[in-house]
């Protein structure tokens, strides 16, 4: 039990995100409040929720924060900004009971080693849940391509309110067709049958369909994020973004990590100059998958991974490097390994991508006032540290990434397609991305890209031992 409350009486603490303030809130707090003499309320941060995977919440905190204020029962409001926090509330402010709803029963009896633990009962009838639900509106989804990439797409799309996955269809040269694995979805034989279903495509098919099925989703009216590049050549990722300009259409490539928590606060941080100015960014990507065609071009690391590869040199460098040096490694037909030489005004990156060959997968940003250093694999960036010339002076940053990641891209789709102002803040930044990563794909094949001999190693393989 908690002592020294400095004539407050009892002290309760209680917390919850209180988004679209509602009569349960307000009887859960007075509730709380008849337990002790001073109640304390503590109101979830945004960047916490969206670390904790909540995407739903409708209202800014400066928002919630009012509406408990206005209820008269909080003696104090403070902010909630991290996991481990509540144990650092209870001993700062002395608490006697922490409170909290019925539906968390057992969640935090681990909390009974430092003051009372209460559960209260919950007002039945009544949730943000589905006050949300009734005042937004759905955006019905669909899946064109199938594989572990869709189902992934699937399992995430569940954890974000109003958006509902009705129809998977696979793909192929002559067009649209039924999958049996999918057979709990709607399925359609056109892209007008599909449009009638949905409102919007994840589209995950092989890369050298990937350019058509966008430009027949997008004239058949469908809004789209798609597994990119969305194209190969800058003139095809122009005309594409153009045809979804003058039809009003919400198109992005599906760069998950671009929305992870730790990315966008680490993007924050570097701006801030927490290195103070960025000379060098280092990060790998690579994946062994159990099988590959080394006859088909297209199974190449840059036409699957090259997005996700540039993606933090062009988002935290910017989109227009000088000058660019592209080195590839061909296993047959197959592109197996690129490096990427990025020259900045005041930077230098060097990204490097493995299909077929492994490498570490983390990531160096190297400043003049220090270094952050994001152990593998970067591209979930939920941990990170920041390092000076003291190495006992070691910053740790944590941000946890929920599930698999996909969630948070799929709420920012939403957040496009339900409200264009935000979109149309964001397309320039997008399109212009898109348009660097393909500008150096295009190097690749041609005078400007090294290409390495393809043979046997100097070692002579090694020995079996």
């Amino acid at each position: 039990m908690a002592d020294g409350n400095q004539g407050k009486g009892k002290v309760v603490i209680t917390y919850g995100t209180f988004d679209l303030f509602h009569y349960g809130h307000e009887a859960l707090l007075r509730r709380a409040k008849e337990l002790g003499d001073y109640l304390i309320v503590g109101v979830t941060s945004d960047a916490f929720d969206r670390s904790r995977g909540k995407l739903n919440v409708k209202q800014s905190l400066i928002e919630r924060i009012k509406s408990v204020e206005n209820t008269g029962l909080a003696d104090k409001i403070i902010v909630e900004e991290f996991k481990g926090q509540k144990i650092d509330d209870i001993r700062k402010y002395n608490v006697d009971i922490f409170a909290l709803g019925s539906d968390w029963v057992g969640k935090f009896d681990y909390l009974e080693e430092y003051c009372d633990v209460v559960y209260l009962p919950r007002t039945q009838g009544v949730s943000s849940t589905e006050l949300r639900r009734m005042t937004a509106k759905t955006l019905r989804l669909g899946c064109i391509g199938t594989g572990i990439f869709t189902d992934r797409m699937i399992r995430e799309a569940s954890y974000v309110s109003n958006v509902r996955v009705l129809s998977v269809v696979a793909a192929d040269a002559d067009g649209l067709k039924a999958d049996s694995t999918y057979d709990q979805y709607k399925s359609a034989e056109s892209f007008e049958e599909l449009a009638d279903i949905v409102d919007a495509v994840y589209v995950n098919t092989k890369p050298a369909l990937r350019p058509g099925v966008l430009e027949k989703a997008l004239e058949a009216g469908l809004h789209v994020i798609s597994e990119g590049p969305i194209a190969f050549t800058v003139e095809d990722v122009k005309r594409l973004q153009k045809l979804a300009a003058d039809k009003g259409l919400v198109l992005i490539e599906a760069l998950t990590a671009m929305y992870l928590p730790g990315f966008q606060r680490l993007k924050l941080l570097l701006e801030s100059g927490i290195v103070g100015e960025i000379k060098d960014i280092d990060a790998s990507y690579s994946i062994v998958p159990d099988s590959l065609d080394f006859r088909d071009r297209y199974s190449s690391n840059f036409y699957n991974m090259s997005s996700r590869t540039l993606l933090p040199a062009l988002v935290y460098l910017g989109a227009k490097p000088k000058d660019v040096q592209v080195i590839c490694g061909y296993e047959q037909d197959m592109c197996t390994w690129s490096k990427y030489n990025l020259l900045f005004e005041t930077a230098s990156a060097t990204l490097k991508t493995g299909r077929g060959v492994k490498t570490e997968g983390d990531m160096t940003i190297t400043g003049t006032d220090g270094y952050i250093y994001v152990p593998a694999p970067w591209w979930r960036l939920e941990y990170f540290e920041i390092r000076n010339e003291d190495l006992r002076d070691v910053k740790k940053h944590y941000y946890e990434c929920a599930g698999e990641g996909q969630r948070y891209l799929i709420k920012e789709f939403y957040l496009y397609w339900s409200d264009p102002a935000i979109y149309d803040m964001a397309k320039g930044t997008l399109e212009e991305l898109e348009v660097a990563t393909v500008g150096i794909i295009e190097r690749i094949g041609s005078d400007q890209c090294i290409t390495l001999a393809n043979h046997s190693s100097r070692f002579g393989g090694g020995e079996n031992v």
